[in-house]
């Protein structure tokens, strides 16, 4: 009846008792009279020392009984008892124990108890996944046979029989190669004589068909112990024994279960790797599952949820379903959807506890809180289900979601085993799943940033029509360090602006924003693009300084490239300088293509203290510039020259649009993926009509004020602009006063019509204006600040021989202050009246 194949000794995970488990033996009134050295170990008592005794010595509470005989007794009622009690150290320390009570039997119905204790304290977590499995022997019936130095069976239990087959009868007073000779009795003889000559524990495996059902092999796991009497004289052995086939079985389920689970979070994908466990354990553990996310998990906002938070705003959101009938009719709810969570339901208390919930049997009446959801309650009618576990989805703390496992075909109710394996393969998914929540999360916050930090739209005005393209590097994270913008400025002017901050993801986007928002800030200061790229460079400077002393801060830009141009429609000239970058690429009208030889310069924040070079070009209306990034014009494989000759030619047709333009351009790239981000900013050059402009030169005398509103007055009629005639007139008076004021030489005048109405004034000095405070009190010193009130928006800009200052008024409609009379009509043949000392926005000259 025996198999001759031997397991190894060293499988101790099929152990029915841990090695280091106490054994002791009672009888019928709960006097011990068998003694281990293991229990000695674990108590504290020696053999000598409770041998003869009560087991209320150890055990002063067992099963919350009064006494020990009616613990005893207890235990006789219910063929034996199993749980977790409380056992007292000789030390006087009270220890939590795993304990098992089994009835023993022996010649002419005599009885004894076998008892086993198992230190829960001193299990390490690595060791409590091992002590969870073997606690389901406390709910499996175990076989136990003691026998005397002579290997002769002395006491037995009831399920020894149902092991195999040897009746209680047959098996007393004879030795196991007696009642079931073989190669593997004798080996469990001779280690049985080992354990008596030792006193040390040993634990071994066989396999043994049973009378009852000779086809199935069934496999036995089996602890043998050594028992002493009062003076540590041998007693004999204890032998534990369990069927541990389904728990093989199940161990095989979670080696594959375990070798499956090394495919999941393949993708940083919350949605599929939650796809991916339920295909998982359909069918191999369950007939349907699904697996619930918190909602906060699939699109990465929000903090985790902490176990036990339950509140009303905790909604899942159903990211995994599989089932073995097509279509997957037992969820009410698809993927992608919410899914509500019953008040009073498991899934309420697995989400408060932490803890799982298995309903091994849902019975032809379900549960109330399956009755009170009506959706719920139908599809478990329709479908059948009839077992089901809930499984919660934790990962360092936080609650993630909940995965229910369903049985609907297999009539085999969900057990211990099964809700152990569920929890394994789980707690694997949790932690690609958390991994995913924190990319997502990242993910999520980065592309955040990069849509906050790039342009929304790009505004070419009446100076350029726009387009582009960016392709980040970083596929899976769409963020990089490139920027490009177009700024409104003056004088119907623009600024072209592309630049390549060092590395890929959130860091290179937060450098990117910082270079960004330094480079506005220095557009809106008017300044010349070499002189721009010089501040910026030391911007990049004293980041880098700031950094340096912060250890948690990403790194600054250092070696950041960057392209400034500045176009004038009214002139069609372009100015344009570099830092580091490659020069644009500038397309005529009549397909030809150029690249200027702009001075490369240094990489922002190299700190050479190199002044950059601009370079001025004319040109022509409906000329091409191409601003670009490195990453589209020089590869792995190829030089930056091969790139910038591809470039040109994709863009060497200036009919088509500018859209299909950029498609052409980034569709040269070759097949591989980029190594690094790929920006694109293409502008058409538009000019401004002669007829949009008009432009004066006035001599430096009283006289030119009262012209300068003649001549703006005239021109505004011309233009069908009368409703902004007076606050026109009004700023035209107080820029034209300053600049004959405190400068020297002619003064100009420019008007300009094209999305707003600007006003110029040229002088001769390089003191930029500025904003002064006056009193109630005082005469003069108002004049900017009227300015301001009237315009838009106003600002001062350096050219060659001295400044512009400008002002803006919007084309719709007057501004209200000066409908409602907020500034009184300017007689035409009198100045303003300003003091040279308290001139509001003037910078006094100091002549020579």
């Amino acid at each position: 009846m025996t198999s001759t194949d031997m397991v190894t000794q060293g499988d101790q995970a099929s152990a029915v008792e841990r090695s280091d488990s106490a054994i002791a033996m009672l009888d019928d009134q709960g006097t011990v009279v068998g003694w281990t050295r293991a229990a000695e170990r674990l108590v504290g008592y020696t053999a000598g020392d409770v041998v003869g005794r009560s087991a209320a010595l150890v055990l002063p509470s067992a099963g919350k009984a009064p006494t020990i005989a009616a613990f005893v007794e207890r235990c006789r009622a219910r063929n034996g008892w199993s749980g977790t009690t409380a056992v007292r150290h000789r030390d006087g320390r009270v220890l939590n124990v795993s304990l098992r009570i089994s009835m023993l039997w022996g010649q002419n119905g005599a009885v004894r108890w076998l008892v086993s204790l198992t230190d829960i304290g001193k299990l390490s977590w690595g060791a409590m996944s091992e002590s969870v499995r073997d606690s389901l022997l406390a709910r499996t019936p175990i076989g136990v046979v003691v026998r005397d130095p002579d290997l002769r069976c002395t006491w037995v239990d009831d399920t020894m029989e149902r092991h195999d087959g040897v009746s209680r009868e047959r098996r007393l007073g004879s030795r196991f190669t007696e009642v079931l000779p073989g190669a593997q009795a004798e080996t469990l003889e001779t280690m049985m004589r080992q354990v008596l000559k030792t006193g040390t524990t040993r634990v071994q495996e066989y396999r043994l068909r049973l009378p009852s059902d000779p086809r199935k092999e069934h496999t036995f796991a089996v602890s043998i112990f050594c028992l002493q009497d009062a003076d540590a004289q041998v007693l004999g052995v204890c032998v534990i024994s369990i069927d541990v086939t389904e728990s093989r079985r199940a161990r095989e389920r979670l080696s594959i279960l375990s070798e499956a689970s090394t495919r999941l979070g393949h993708t940083l994908d919350v949605m599929q790797t939650s796809q991916e466990l339920a295909d998982l354990a359909v069918p191999l553990l369950a007939d349907y599952v699904a697996v619930d996310l918190e909602q906060s998990v699939p699109f990465g906002e929000g903090p985790p949820v902490h176990i036990g938070s339950t509140g009303e705003r905790l909604v899942f959101r159903r990211a995994g379903l599989a089932s073995i009938h097509q279509g997957i009719p037992e969820s009410p709810w698809a993927l992608g959807e919410p899914v509500r969570v019953p008040p009073v339901s498991p899934f309420m208390d697995v989400l408060r506890t932490g803890r799982s919930h298995l309903e091994p049997c849902l019975g032809s009446a379900p549960a109330a809180w399956i009755e009170e959801d009506p959706e719920r309650a139908r599809k478990v009618h329709e479908n059948g289900m009839h077992s089901l576990m809930v499984v919660p989805i934790r990962a360092r703390h936080a609650l993630l979601g909940v995965v229910l496992f369903v049985r609907t075909e297999d009539p085999r109710p969900f057990e211990d085993v099964d809700l152990l394996l569920a929890e394994e393969l789980v707690s694997r998914a949790a932690l690609s799943l958390d991994n995913a929540r924190q990319y997502a999360r990242e993910h999520t916050a980065a592309l955040a940033l990069q849509r906050t930090l790039l342009p929304h739209r790009l505004r070419g005005g009446t100076a350029v029509e726009t387009a582009s393209r960016y392709l980040p590097a970083d596929i899976e994270n769409g963020v990089g360090g490139d920027w490009f913008d177009v700024i409104p400025l003056s004088g119907a002017r623009v600024a072209l602006v592309v630049g390549d901050v060092v590395g890929h993801g959130i860091n290179a986007a937060a450098n990117m924003g910082r270079l960004r928002t330094a480079v506005h800030t220095l557009a809106d200061m008017e300044l010349p693009p070499g002189e721009l790229l010089a501040h910026l460079d030391d911007t990049v400077q004293r980041l880098a300084e700031e950094d340096a002393d912060v250890s948690d801060q990403p790194p600054a830009a250092v070696g950041a490239t960057c392209l400034y141009a500045v176009y004038d429609p009214v002139t069609r000239r372009c100015t344009m300088a570099a830092a580091g970058h490659p020069p644009p690429a500038i397309v005529d009208p009549d397909g030809t293509v150029t690249f200027p030889d702009l001075p490369a310069g240094t990489p922002l924040g190299i700190g050479l203290g190199v002044p950059f070079e601009s370079v001025e070009l004319e040109l022509p209306e409906g000329t091409l510039l191409a601003l670009y990034t490195d990453g589209l014009v020089e590869t792995r494989d190829q030089d930056i020259d091969v790139g910038m000759r591809r470039l040109g030619a994709a863009l060497a047709e200036p009919g088509r649009s500018l859209e299909d333009l950029c498609t052409r351009a980034t569709e040269t790239l070759p097949g591989e993926a980029p190594s690094d981000d790929v920006t694109l900013l293409l502008v058409r050059t538009r000019s401004l009509s002669p007829a949009r402009v008009a432009s004066w030169t006035l001599p430096n005398d009283q006289s030119s004020v009262g012209s300068a509103r003649r001549l703006a007055a005239r021109q505004l009629a011309a233009w069908g602009l009368e409703r902004l005639e007076d606050p026109t007139k009004l700023i035209v008076s107080e820029l034209v006063t300053n600049a004959v004021r405190h400068a020297t030489g002619p003064v100009g005048l420019r008007l300009i019509r094209h999305q707003v109405l600007t006003c110029e004034v040229t002088d001769a000095s390089v003191c930029s204006p500025r904003l002064l405070r006056s009193g109630s009190d005082d005469e003069n010193g108002r004049g900017l600040l009227l300015v301001a009130q009237l315009s838009r928006r106003w600002g001062s800009r350096s050219v060659s021989g001295g400044k512009v200052v400008w002002a803006e008024e919007g084309l719709a409609s007057v501004p209200s202050h000066a409908r409602a009379g907020g500034a009184p009509p300017v007689p035409e043949d009198r100045p303003v009246p300003v003091s040279p000392s308290r001139a509001s926005g003037v910078c006094v000259n100091q002549r020579e």
